[in-house]
C-alpha cells in the first residue's frame, strides 16, 4: 500500500511538472529577449572592469523594472486584452508614443543584435565573409524559421535553447569561480565613482534586464500562449511562467558578472570597446585561463545568448507592430486579442528590409544610430512604466484581479527611480557632449 501511495504521489508530481512546463512560454521568451547584449556584454564588462561591487546595480535594475514587466502579463490575464489595448484606452497619444519609440529603436536594435551574433558565429567557424551580408542572411533565416514553425514550435525550441543556455552559463560560472579566490581585486566591493563610472552605472541599470517595451511583447505572447493551449491563462498560471523567466534573467546576469570578475578582472588585458570584440575577447581569455577544452562551452553559451535574442526580438517586434498597425489602431476595443500569421509576416518583412538597409547602407554611421536608439529607449522607460501602471490600475481590470496597495506603492517608487536614472543619464550625457 505504501509503495502504491508513493507511486501515485510520484505520478501526480510528474503530471504537475509536465503541465507546468507546457504552460511556460511568454516568461521564457522574455528571458531570451533580456539575456542579450545587456547580459553577455554589459554584465560581464561590469565584473571585468569594476568587480563584484557592480552586482548591487545589476540587482537594482532588476528590482526597479520588475513591476512593469510583471504587469505586461498580468494585465492581459486579467482583461483578455493586450497591453497595446490598455494604452489605446488611455488615448491615441499613448499608442503614438509607443509607435515612435518602436520606430526609433527597432531597426537599429535588430541590426545590432544580428551583427553581434554574426561576429560570434564567424569567430567560432573561422570564416571571414562580409559581416553585414552574413547578418542579413541571419535575419532572413530567423524570419523563415519563425514563419514556418509558428508560435508553437518556437515555444518548444526556446525551451530547449533556454535550458542549454542556463546549463552552459551556470557550468561555465562554476568552473570560473575558483579564480575569485585568488583575485583580491575581484573580491573587492570598493569602486571609485568618477563621472565615467557613474555613466556606466546609469547605462547598466537602464538596460538591465531589457528595454521596457518588452512588456508589450510579453502581453502579446500571453495572448498567443492562451490560444496555443486552447484556454485563457489565469494570472496564477501565468505568474509561475513570468517568475521563472525573470529568475532565469537574474541568474544569468549574476553569472556573467561573476564570469567577468573571475576571468578578466585584474588580468591586465585592455577591455575591448565593441560588443562583438568584447565577446570574442571573453572566449579567448576563458580558453587561456581554463584550457582549450573550455572554448566550445563558452562559445556555445555566447551564441545561445545572442541567437535566442535575435529570434525572439524579431518575433516580438513583428507581433507588436502587426498588432498595432492592423488591429489596435484601426479598430480597437479588444481587437488586439488576435493577430494573423499573414499580418505578422508582413510586419516581419518590413523589419527585415529596415534592418538590412541599416546593415548595408548605414554601417559608417551605425554606432551613432545605435547610440540614438539606446538613448530613446532609455529616456522612454519611465513613460512606458507609467503607461503600463495606469493600464494595470484602470477600471477595465476586474476588481478581484486588481493589484494591492502595497504593489501599487512599490510600482510608483520604481517609476520614480527610473525617472531619476533617466535624468541622471541625460545629465551625464550632456556633460560628455559639453
Amino acid at each position: 500500500m505504501a509503495s502504491h501511495a508513493r507511486a501515485e504521489r510520484t505520478g501526480f508530481w510528474f503530471l504537475k511538472t509536465i503541465d507546468w512546463l507546457r504552460k511556460l512560454g511568454p516568461g521564457l521568451f522574455f528571458a531570451a529577449v533580456a539575456i542579450g547584449v545587456s547580459h553577455l556584454v554589459q554584465s560581464t564588462r561590469a565584473g571585468a572592469i569594476y568587480g563584484l561591487g557592480m552586482l548591487v546595480f545589476v540587482l537594482l535594475g532588476l528590482v526597479t523594472k520588475y513591476p512593469t514587466f510583471r504587469f505586461g502579463q498580468q494585465y492581459t490575464t486579467a482583461t483578455g486584452f493586450s497591453l497595446l489595448e490598455g494604452f489605446r484606452r488611455q488615448g491615441r497619444w499613448a499608442l503614438g508614443l509607443y509607435a515612435l519609440i518602436a520606430l526609433a529603436t527597432v531597426f537599429t536594435g535588430l541590426a545590432a543584435v544580428a551583427l553581434m551574433t554574426t561576429g560570434l558565429l564567424q569567430f567560432s567557424l573561422g570564416t571571414s565573409v562580409s559581416p553585414a551580408l552574413v547578418a542579413c542572411i541571419l535575419i532572413a533565416t530567423c524570419s523563415i524559421l519563425i514563419i514556418i514553425g509558428g508560435y508553437h514550435r518556437l515555444d518548444i525550441f526556446m525551451k530547449v535553447l533556454m535550458l542549454l543556455l542556463v546549463v552552459a552559463t551556470v557550468t561555465a560560472t562554476a568552473m570560473a569561480l575558483p579564480g575569485l579566490q585568488t583575485s583580491a581585486a575581484g573580491l573587492s566591493f570598493e569602486i571609485e565613482f568618477t563621472p565615467m563610472v557613474w555613466f556606466f552605472v546609469a547605462t547598466l541599470v537602464g538596460w538591465m534586464p531589457a528595454p521596457l517595451d518588452a512588456a508589450v511583447m510579453q502581453s502579446l505572447w500571453t495572448i498567443e500562449k492562451s490560444r496555443d493551449l486552447g484556454q485563457r491563462l489565469t494570472w496564477r498560471q501565468a505568474s509561475a511562467d513570468f517568475h521563472t523567466g525573470y529568475f532565469i534573467t537574474a541568474l544569468i546576469a549574476v553569472c556573467f558578472v561573476l564570469l567577468g570578475t573571475a576571468i578578466m578582472r585584474g588580468s591586465g588585458v585592455e577591455i575591448a570597446e565593441g560588443a562583438t570584440g568584447f565577446s570574442i575577447q571573453l572566449i579567448n581569455m576563458y580558453e587561456q585561463v581554463l584550457g582549450s577544452w573550455s572554448r566550445p562551452l563558452i562559445a556555445v553559451t555566447a551564441l545561445a545568448v545572442m541567437l535566442s535574442t535575435a529570434l525572439i526580438m524579431l518575433e516580438g517586434y513583428s507581433r507588436s507592430i502587426a498588432t498595432l498597425v492592423f488591429q489596435t489602431l484601426p479598430v480597437g476595443e479588444g481587437s488586439s486579442a488576435q493577430v494573423s500569421t499573414r499580418q505578422i509576416a508582413t510586419a516581419m518583412l518590413v523589419l527585415n528590409v529596415g534592418a538590412m538597409c541599416v546593415l548595408i547602407f548605414f554601417m559608417r554611421s551605425f554606432t551613432a544610430m545605435l547610440a540614438i536608439a539606446t538613448t530613446v529607449s532609455f529616456v522612454a522607460a519611465p513613460l512606458l512604466a507609467w503607461l503600463t501602471y495606469r493600464a494595470m490600475v484602470s477600471v477595465e481590470v476586474p476588481v478581484k484581479q486588481r493589484i494591492g496597495k502595497g504593489l501599487q506603492r512599490y510600482s510608483l517608487v520604481c517609476i520614480a527611480m527610473l525617472t531619476a536614472f533617466t535624468m541622471f543619464y541625460l545629465y551625464l550625457a550632456v556633460g560628455q557632449i559639453g
